[in-house]
């Protein structure tokens, strides 16, 4: 599922919009978890990372992406923080 563990390990854990309305669980086994506002688990499904790419396929077959910089997640038009 994934190419290169330690790539995918240093990004595991919680990541958070600054408004906390929406919360991906990255999860060390290459599934996350999405939640959004009151809904828990809105998104489920796999992820693969390369470099600092990361790839989401969720459990519906929906595709998308994003990049992390500098410590930081950009995704859908959104940005996360990796919760503390």
């Amino acid at each position: 599922m994934e190419n290169n563990r330690g790539e995918q390990q240093s990004y595991v854990g919680m990541w958070v919009t600054r408004d906390g309305y929406v919360r991906q669980a990255l999860l060390p086994n290459g599934r996350y978890d999405e939640a959004r506002g009151n809904r828990k688990s809105a998104y489920q499904g796999s992820y693969t990372i390369k470099g600092d790419h990361i790839d989401y396929v969720d459990d519906t077959g929906f595709t998308a992406d994003g990049e992390f910089r500098d410590g930081i997640l950009y995704h859908g038009g959104m940005i996360f923080y990796r919760e503390k």
